[in-house]
């Protein structure tokens, strides 16, 4: 279901002494991305053409993510489902939610396909490592089923990075009061339709130098909606049930994404990656969107997150 991508480890230039942040003009021996989704040329003319420029980050707000650990034929899952949605529609600028049908051993009957009614595969490798990682790997994880999830993978006194439902709500909200902005992050894309190519360029910058463990970031497709059966309450099947927030793949392949390390640091002490990707046929560019975030490699939590429409 899912392309691979081709991501660009950038060698960047020295830069000139001013004030300006800018993403640095990449060296093009350097670029490793599929310059045939590029329509207008290939790799110069996508350089000179295309590549974007990022000014100063202004950002001040730390954002939330909420990741749903959910199944289609979970019963108790739209309830939760109902819960992190909310969260979004109070603060849609800075609440993201991601819905990831797994399990605690990535995927099981809750999320299996199931004639003649559930016939939509809503899994995919990376959730279900996701779920696998936080579940049956985790010693003592409290996620032994479905509706579980995390808000941030932040530990709010349970010793997880996971957290029930009900708790959602109240760690969204401290974490929202508390804005401990330690990671700023800002992305760009170029989307071509002919191809159905995605050029994705971000921007990283640790604001926080108390931050000590290694980072990695994330890049993850989701598909904004579908409509399809969903179990409820009773065994109550409900044919015209919303799906929101579908993970579909993460673009690099990578359930916990790539380590921010010096191959991707500028002069200025920021981080840049670079990826290019081919939207898989089965979606429509209107009706998916990217999540990005950077994740604490030892904690697991998530220090920042936007979302960025493909175009």
């Amino acid at each position: 279901m899912k392309n691979i991508l081709f991501i660009a480890i950038v060698l960047l230039g020295a830069l000139s002494s001013c004030d300006k942040v800018e993403n640095p003009y990449p060296s093009l021996p350097s670029l490793d991305l599929d310059f045939s989704l590029y329509p207008n040329g290939g790799q110069v003319e996508y350089v000179a053409n295309e590549w974007p420029t990022f000014g100063a980050n202004t950002n001040t707000n730390r954002n939330v993510l909420i990741e749903d650990y959910t199944g289609h034929r979970c019963v108790s899952c739209p309830a939760a489902a109902e819960i992190a949605h909310d969260e979004h529609s109070s603060n849609p600028e800075r609440v993201f939610v991601v819905a990831i049908h797994t399990g605690p051993n990535g995927s099981g009957s809750l999320q299996a396909i199931s004639p003649p009614l559930y016939l939509i595969d809503f899994t995919c490798p990376e959730g279900e490592e996701i779920g696998q990682t936080f579940g049956s790997d985790l010693a003592g994880s409290p996620f032994f089923g479905n509706p579980y999830g995390s808000v941030n993978r932040y530990d709010a006194g349970n010793g997880f990075p996971v957290s029930q439902p009900g708790d959602w709500s109240s760690i969204t909200t401290g974490l929202l009061a508390a804005n401990d902005l330690k990671v700023n992050l800002q992305a760009e894309t170029n989307y071509y339709p002919s191809t159905r190519g995605l050029f994705l360029h971000t921007e990283t910058e640790i604001l926080d130098g108390g931050l000590a463990n290694e980072l990695s970031i994330v890049v993850q497709l989701l598909e904004d909606s579908l409509i399809a059966p969903q179990v409820f309450p009773g065994g109550i099947d409900s044919l015209g049930y919303v799906h929101r927030d579908i993970l579909r793949a993460s673009i690099d392949g990578r359930a916990f994404g790539q380590s921010l390390d010096a191959d991707h640091l500028d002069a200025n002490g920021k981080y840049y990656f670079n990826y290019s990707y081919k939207l898989p046929a089965e979606y429509e560019v209107d009706n998916a969107h990217l999540l990005i975030y950077i994740r604490d490699a030892v904690t697991d939590e998530i220090y920042q997150v936007i979302e960025k429409h493909i175009e």
